[in-house]
């Protein structure tokens, strides 16, 4: 039998195999939050559960290997293969069990099983089989190491090619894969990956030959807890700043999805260039030492994070509107992103392989003392992204998270300074502990919260400053809101650095006619369902119907309608504080998956969708759930931006509607005569519209509020309002040809919409919508000739503005 290779002629092999398991990983993991909110809502309760079940399984995955003691005989590269094709075996059932997710969510939510918990059970029961295997990889593999400096050095090296692969997985799924295919594709690529790589594992324990004697377990060994410790804390501290400082820079940046791959993306570079460093240095220094002059580090560089992103980058004279293409713009973005957060992310990094060096104790299991560390980080890891996103933020703000970031930092390097204090010899070490806490200390009370005016303008900071007055300012549990008054006096809402609502004319008359046309357009409209709260100007106008019998409005930022109450009160009727209102605070897409009532009417205003996650509102499958829960004769509209978007993001999203709604009609909100916003207006069977009825209607003396509440924002009469009549699904049709189908497989519309935000193509956009426009004599009908001329006039005379 010819001799086994020694390690370092396979280790680069080894590396190639684990850089490319990081890769499939990542792929899954994006595909796999994509598809698990689309069930379980994304809301930041339900990405925690999310998160934390992904995590959690990476954990016990990493204990539960060394734990199985027939593995103990195996080839450790063997079992790392069949690792592999377990991981590719169980990511296709993942891809054919998710879409009956939906079935068993609704069936548990029926049966009143508490939401949080039937969340957390659906993402267990989705991602705990994949995710265990992908936590056994690392454990598994090191068996072919040893404990030794040379061996954990080595180990930490796998443990950065597999985060650099890592890298890779995460551009290749945000950028490409889910970009010009779908879901699918994309999981079906990574499956691929994994049976490389088990073909690859297999071969090289081939070359290796079988092991000479069956490994016996080893005495377990107590572990170095202060190591273990500080690597828990590490973890906590990396993962609550990736939650903190993604919010924030989203904000600068733009929350589309390519702004949270390249977030991403530069954490994990900066983990895996760190655990290679470190790895590289643990066979040089003392590794506890290190480790914690590595914590102490950490502090300075949370700082300067936090410093640069509240303080200088918001400054930098950047102006989006400049770039004539998305990928000038990705330039910018990818330098601002590095220079803030790239250094604390290399200390991370270099953390994990000095733990290992640190907690290591000879003739130790290595699959165990990975496992241990691996498991305390992770740990760690899943109490930072719960706590930072769900508790911390909602109470103390960003601020005071990243002031928490200092301190953690700082305990970190109390665990591992400590002890060493009293070796002789120990004054550096005592030096560098009370540095690190007094730095910690002082340097908390300088962070400074994010300028009021980047979370009212985000990426259009620049454009706005002295043009607004911010007068309120807050950070909640999913989104960051604020209000201005503008310098021709109206007063603004934004929500996460964009205005989603105003007291500007054109802003008023689109937020009124989306509540006012279909409740005019019903018979008889008793129940309504608002999607987004906003500045609450669209549920309100349902207050002044007085057929309306109940007002549910699904909002996921429970700091909205509160300080909507306070500052848009009299434009939104005081909608809270009306006794039919019901709000609920959720996802809405989930909220409709799981509710078995129906509605009369539901309008949908949701935030533009090239941020991150809304275009599940604008899905195929979404606009189909939503018609299944109308009541006959129901209506739903749905609110299209013209602005921040270009042809093809339009042609999607109005093409998608009319899948579901093939009778659907397109209404304009014109501004100075071009495009600004447009919404649809749909409706199971062909409409009509009987004027003679509209108009008896209006006249009748209960109606006095809602004619009122038209003449407040121009529409002096009946042919005024339908005037905004734009085009039907019919006559559309040639214009739309061609059209990407926005589906909850591929959710491409986030990614059509989210390399056009800088457009300005609203007016092109208008005029060819316009261009097919003819007056619709099958959907308005009227006993007199004179009122439909009246009409044909007003849309001639709003067609020539």
């Amino acid at each position: 039998m010819p001799p086994s290779p020694p390690p370092t002629r396979c280790l680069p092999a080894l590396l190639l195999l684990f850089a490319c398991s990081g890769c499939s990983a990542l792929i899954y993991e994006i595909v796999w939050y994509q598809l698990l909110q689309l069930v379980i809502g994304s809301t930041a309760v339900s990405l925690g559960v999310l998160l934390a079940t992904f995590m959690g399984g990476l954990c016990l995955g990493s204990l539960a290997l060394p734990r199985v003691h027939f593995l103990r005989p195996w080839h450790p590269l063997r079992v790392y293969a069949y690792i592999e094709l377990g991981i590719a075996g169980t990511a296709v059932l993942v891809l054919l069990v998710m879409p009956l997710a939906n079935d068993v969510y609704v069936a548990g939510a029926g049966y009143g099983m508490p939401g949080i918990l039937l969340r957390a059970v659906i993402a267990s029961l989705c991602l705990l089989p994949p995710t265990l295997l992908m936590g056994a990889s690392l454990p598994a593999a090191a068996r072919w190491l040893e404990s030794s400096p040379e061996g954990i050095s080595r180990i930490g090296l796998l443990y950065g090619a597999n985060t650099a692969g890592a890298v890779l997985g995460c551009l290749l799924a945000g950028f490409y894969l889910l970009r010009f295919a779908d879901m699918t594709t994309a999981t079906l690529c990574a499956v691929g990956i994994n049976l490389v790589v088990a073909a690859g594992g297999g071969a090289l324990a081939r070359r290796a030959g079988p092991l000479p004697v069956p490994q016996a377990a080893p005495a377990r060994i107590r572990g170095y807890w202060p190591a273990h410790a500080a690597i828990a804390v590490s973890g906590a501290c990396a993962l609550g700043a990736e939650v903190v400082w993604t919010r924030l820079l989203s904000l600068m940046l733009g929350a589309t999805v390519y702004t949270f791959s390249m977030i991403l993306a530069v954490f994990l570079a900066g983990l895996g260039a760190g655990s290679a460093a470190g790895a590289l240095m643990s066979r040089a220094v003392r590794p506890r030492l290190a480790l914690g002059y590595a914590q102490t580090a950490l502090v300075i560089a949370v700082a300067w994070a936090a410093f640069q992103i509240s303080v200088s980058l918001p400054w930098w004279p950047v102006n989006p509107l400049l770039a004539t293409g998305a990928w000038y713009m990705f330039q910018t973005d990818l330098v601002r992103v590095l220079w803030a957060v790239l250094p604390a992310t290399l200390l991370w990094g270099a953390s994990f392989p000095l733990a290992l060096a640190a907690a290591a104790a000879p003739g130790e299991d290595p699959a165990r003392l990975v496992a241990g560390v691996y498991a305390a980080n992770t740990l760690g890891a899943i109490a930072g992204a719960l706590g930072f996103s769900i508790v911390l933020i909602p109470w103390i703000g960003t601020a005071g998270a990243e002031r928490v970031l200092l301190l953690l930092a700082a305990a970190a390097a109390l665990f591992l300074l400590a002890p060493e204090i009293r070796v002789q010899g120990g004054r550096l070490p005592a030096l560098a502990a009370a540095a690190a806490v007094a730095g910690a200390c002082w340097l908390a009370a300088g962070v400074q919260p994010p300028p009021p005016m980047l979370i009212a303008f985000g990426r259009r900071i620049m454009t706005s400053v002295g043009r607004a007055k911010i007068l309120y300012t807050g950070e909640g549990i999913n989104s960051s809101i604020a209000i201005s008054r503008w310098d021709d006096g109206a007063i603004q809402f934004h929500v996460s650095g964009k205005v989603e609502a105003s007291t500007e004319s054109y802003d008023m008359r689109l937020q009124r006619m989306l509540g006012h046309l279909p409740a005019l357009l019903h018979p008889n409209p008793q129940s309504i369902l608002v999607v987004g709260f906003g500045a609450g100007v669209t549920a309100g106008t349902f207050v002044v119907h007085p057929e309306v019998r109940r007002i549910v409005i699904c909002e996921m930022e429970p700091l909205v309608p509160v300080t909507a109450a306070r500052y848009f009160g009299r434009e939104n009727f005081d909608v809270v504080h009306d006794p039919r209102t019901h709000i609920i605070y959720d996802d809405a897409r989930h909220f409709v998956l799981t509710t078995s009532e129906k509605f009369d009417i539901i309008t949908s205003d949701p935030v533009h969708p090239w941020v991150k996650g809304s275009a599940t509102l604008y899905s195929r499958e979404y606009f189909e759930l939503v018609k299944q829960h109308l009541n006959p004769g129901g209506i739903v509209t749905q609110w299209v931006p013209l602005y921040e978007s270009d042809g093809d993001t339009v042609k999607s999203e109005i093409a998608t509607f009319f899948e579901a709604f093939p009778n659907g009609t397109v209404w304009a909100n014109e501004l100075n005569g071009g495009g600004y916003d447009l919404f649809l207006l749909g409706q199971a069977a062909p409409m009509r519209i009987n004027l003679d009825a509209l108009e008896a209607r209006l006249a009748r003396p209960g109606q006095a509020r809602v004619v009122a509440s038209l003449r407040q924002v121009g529409f002096q009469s009946l042919p005024d309002l339908l005037a905004v009549y734009a085009g039907q699904a019919a006559e559309l049709g040639p214009w739309l040809e061609g059209a990407q189908i926005n589906s909850d497989g591929n959710l491409r519309l986030q990614y059509l919409a989210g390399l056009a935000l800088n457009d300005s193509h609203e007016n092109v956009i208008y005029r060819e919508i316009g261009s097919y426009r003819r007056f619709p004599a099958n959907l308005f009908v009227g006993s007199s000739q004179a009122e439909l001329n009246a009409l044909f006039t007003a849309m001639e005379r709003a067609r020539q503005r």
